[in-house]
C-alpha cells in the first residue's frame, strides 16, 4: 500500500460524497480510505462504507487524524478535510512528485468552490501566505491537505491533541524540523467556502489573524475559550444588520480587505 487517505468527520453527509466520488475516480489506485468519525448523527458513516472506507473512532480533528494514522498501511498518509474535491489525477501527480523530489512533507495550492471574486482573491492570498512561510521557522499548511510520509508522522508523534486550534500548523512546524515542507507544483485541489459563509469573510479573517498573533507572541493555543471552535458545525449563521450603520461598516471593512489583499499580491510578484 502506497497511500492512506485519512479524513476526520462529524456530520459530513453533505460534502463527504463529493470528496469520496472524486477519490473513487482517481487515476492512481494504490490507496485506502480511512474515515475517523466523531459519532456523526447523520448518514456520514453509511456513505463512507458505501465507498469502501474503513471507519475508526474520531474526535476533534487532531484525535481523528491520529487515530486514522495508527491503522494506516500506506507509506504516505494524505490528510484531507471532508469538504474538498480532488481532480482525477491528483493522487497520481502528488505521489509521483513527492517521489521524484524525495519529499516527505508537502501541501499544495487550493482553489475555492465558488465563483465570487472575493473568494478567489482571499484563497490566492492564503496560498501566497502559506508559500512565503514554507522556509520560515514556522511553516504553515492547512489540515485540509497535509501529505506526509508515515515514517515522518510517527517520528514527530503525530498531531498534538492538547492544542485547541492551529494543531495543523503546530504539526507542520515540528515535522519540518526533520524534513522541509514543500508546495507541490504539479497539482491543486478545490476547497469549499463554508468556513467563510458560516462566520463571514471579514470575521474569519480577523479570527485567523488573532490566532497567528497569539501563536507568534504567546505560544500554542491550549486553553479552552480563547477562540470558539465548532468542529463541523457549518450551518450558515443568519446574521442580519440591525441598522444601516452596521451594513455600511461591514461594506467598508470588506472593501478595505479586498484592497489590502490586492496590494499585498502585487508586491509579492
Amino acid at each position: 500500500m502506497e497511500v492512506s487517505i485519512v479524513i476526520p468527520t462529524l456530520n459530513e453527509e453533505k460534502y463527504l460524497p463529493k470528496l469520496l466520488k472524486s477519490i473513487n475516480n482517481q487515476t492512481f489506485r494504490d490507496y485506502e480510505i480511512i474515515i475517523a468519525d466523531s459519532n456523526s448523527s447523520d448518514d456520514t458513516v453509511q456513505i463512507a462504507r458505501k465507498y469502501g472506507a474503513r471507519i475508526v473512532k474520531g474526535g476533534m480533528p487532531a484525535v481523528g487524524r491520529n487515530n486514522g494514522a495508527r491503522v494506516a498501511k500506506g507509506k504516505f498518509i494524505f490528510f484531507f478535510d471532508a469538504d474538498i474535491i480532488l481532480p482525477k489525477d491528483f493522487l497520481e501527480k502528488a505521489y509521483n512528485e513527492m517521489q521524484e523530489r524525495s519529499l516527505k512533507l508537502a501541501t499544495c495550492k487550493f482553489k475555492p468552490l465558488s465563483d465570487l471574486l472575493i473568494d478567489k482573491m482571499m484563497y490566492d492570498f492564503g496560498n501566497w501566505y502559506l508559500k512565503i512561510h514554507q522556509n520560515s521557522n514556522d511553516p504553515h499548511a492547512g489540515g485540509f491537505c497535509i501529505l506526509v510520509s508515515k515514517i515522518l508522522f510517527e517520528r514527530v508523534k503525530g498531531f498534538d491533541e492538547s492544542i485547541k486550534l492551529a494543531e495543523d500548523n503546530n504539526f507542520i512546524k515540528r515535522a519540518s524540523n526533520f524534513r522541509p515542507l514543500r508546495f507541490l507544483k504539479t497539482t491543486e485541489f478545490y476547497l469549499s467556502t463554508r468556513r467563510w459563509e458560516k462566520e463571514g469573510r471579514v470575521n474569519l479573517t480577523l479570527k485567523y489573524l488573532k490566532v497567528e498573533l497569539y501563536r507568534k507572541f504567546v505560544g500554542e493555543i491550549t486553553k479552552e475559550g480563547f477562540i470558539v471552535y465548532e468542529f463541523a458545525n457549518f450551518e450558515k449563521k443568519k446574521v442580519l444588520a440591525k441598522n444601516k450603520l452596521k451594513k455600511i461598516k461591514y461594506q467598508i471593512i470588506q472593501k478595505l480587505l479586498v484592497t489590502f489583499i490586492s496590494i499585498t499580491s502585487i508586491f509579492s510578484l
